[in-house]
This record gives C-alpha cells, structure tokens and sequence, in this order.
C-alpha cells in the first residue's frame, strides 16, 4: 500500500442517514471501529430546520474538514427525510471536495438480515420488501458475494434496486425490512470504509434520493 493511501485511508469518514421514522450521523476516526461516534434522532415536524442545526451539534468545523469520505442513505425511507439528507450529504461533498456515496436502506440491512436468517452461501440471493399501504411491496434484491461462515465476513452485492413489485415468484426467497437505528449507521459507516477506492471526488452530482414511488403512497 503506497503511503499516499495510507494517509486517505486514515482520515475520518461520516455517515448520514434515515429511515421511517429517524435520522442519524455517523463519525469514524482513522478506520478505528472504537473511535465510532452516533447521533440518532426520531423525525420530526421541523426536519429542516433541526437538521442542519443537530449536524452542527455533532461535528466540529475542524473535523468536518478532515472528513474523506461521506456516505448517505437514499432511500427507501420517509420521503422528506431521504430527501433533505441526500441534499445535505451532497452539499458538504461538494464543499469540502470529498467523495460522496449513496446506499439503498435495504443495502444497508442486508447483511444483518442475511446473518439473522443464517444465510451464506455464495450466490444465493434474496429480496428485501415493504409491504405498500396500497397495493404491492418496494423491494430490493440482493446476493451473497461468497461463502463464509461468519458474520462479518459476509459481502452482499445489491443486484436490483430498490422497486415496486406487484408480487414475488413462490421460489423467491423474501424478507421484511427491517431498521435498525445503530446497527444501520454502523454499518453504513463500515461500507463508507469497504468502498473507499470505488468513489470519484465530484460523485456528489450522481447521488440522488431513492424514490420508488410517489410522496404521497
């Protein structure tokens, strides 16, 4: 490893994030898993403003400076909040000249579903839903990248994208999603360190909110 790496990989990365009914930051220093610092906060009528003000609260002028690498979660969640994040997210990237990258929120819980549910063979795949108050599910899809038998070396590769489906085929293999304040943010702050190399500095113009349908479903 060149030492101009070294030196990348040792600044803090920052995560934010939200779900259904919550928001959050993440903050790891020096790829150090114990130096990890959460903020989690449940969604309110004032989103907007208590957003910017709480970010302000949890990270200093100094160390947001020092950030290298961003990573948010697009989506599927509450609307106005993958909304205001993702714009969050991307100003900071483009302020401070750092790589930005979006994760779908079933992504991010995948790896604990596929653990919980003692799933590890390489290749095997499976869906992630929500149930819609109307019709059909959002679902994403997803893969087990190879075979092991522990839970953190597990990989899982997002193969489709968070979508309305009508129904699953009888030999699919689904789950409900299901967020998890802490463990979410932790382990989006771990694939902000898993794909350091694979994000551009001016990738903040190509992370966009996650929409699959509309606001008001």
């Amino acid at each position: 490893m060149t030492q101009n790496l070294q030196q990348k990989l040792s600044y803090p990365t920052l995560a934010i994030f939200s779900t259904d009914n919550s928001f959050g930051f993440g903050y790891r220093n020096n790829n150090d898993f114990g130096s990890d610092k959460l903020f989690i906060k449940k969604l309110d009528n004032d989103l907007c403003n208590n957003l910017i003000t709480d970010f302000h609260k949890f990270i200093s002028e100094e160390n947001l400076q020092k950030i290298n690498k961003i990573s948010v979660s697009i989506g599927p969640g509450n609307f106005n909040a993958s909304r205001l994040i993702v714009v969050l997210a991307r100003t900071i990237s483009q302020q401070i000249n750092c790589p930005l990258e979006g994760f779908s929120s079933f992504e991010i819980m995948a790896k604990r579903i596929a653990s919980k549910n003692n799933i590890y063979t390489d290749q095997q795949s499976f869906w992630i839903y929500k149930k819609l108050k109307r019709n059909g599910f959002i679902a994403g899809k997803y893969e087990i990248c190879h075979k092991e038998e522990r839970n953190s070396d597990l990989v899982i590769r997002e193969t489709v994208l968070p979508k309305v489906l009508k129904e699953f085929e009888s030999k699919d293999l689904f789950f409900e999603a299901n967020y998890k304040d802490k463990e979410d943010l932790t382990e989006l702050l771990d694939l902000s360190n898993t794909n350091f190399l694979n994000t551009s500095a001016n990738s903040w113009q190509k992370v966009l909110p996650l929409y699959p349908i509309s606001p008001i479903n």
